[in-house]
């Protein structure tokens, strides 16, 4: 499944996309991330699921913009902490497709 995390504003679109099919639920990524935006824990979107995952605490769901900041001007350039530390993939932000696409 795949869960996104985010928002849209007058700057853009920045997203926090999560593949749970990919997660490994191993929180290297919750321990990178400089915004302590991410978390290990069940997965609210899959109830079938029981496995952990990683997952946008719900305190930061509305905040992103801001608690991402940090790491979106960069981003191109550098890729995120968190997208850094998934060794699994299971991590990337819309910024990342952006660019992708943008060679093309």
């Amino acid at each position: 499944m795949i869960a996104y995390h985010g928002c849209k504003d007058d700057s853009g679109k920045w997203f926090l996309i999560i593949d749970t099919d990919k997660c490994n639920a191993c929180g290297k990524c919750a321990g990178a991330c400089p915004g302590s935006a991410l978390e290990v824990g069940p997965d609210e979107d899959d109830p079938f699921r029981d496995e952990p995952v990683a997952r946008v605490k719900k305190e930061e769901r509305e905040n992103l913009r801001y608690t991402c900041a940090p790491c979106k001007p960069a981003y191109g350039k550098t890729p995120a902490p968190c997208i850094i530390s998934c060794e699994a993939g299971a991590l990337s932000h819309t910024e990342a497709w952006k660019l992708m696409y943008a060679r093309y």
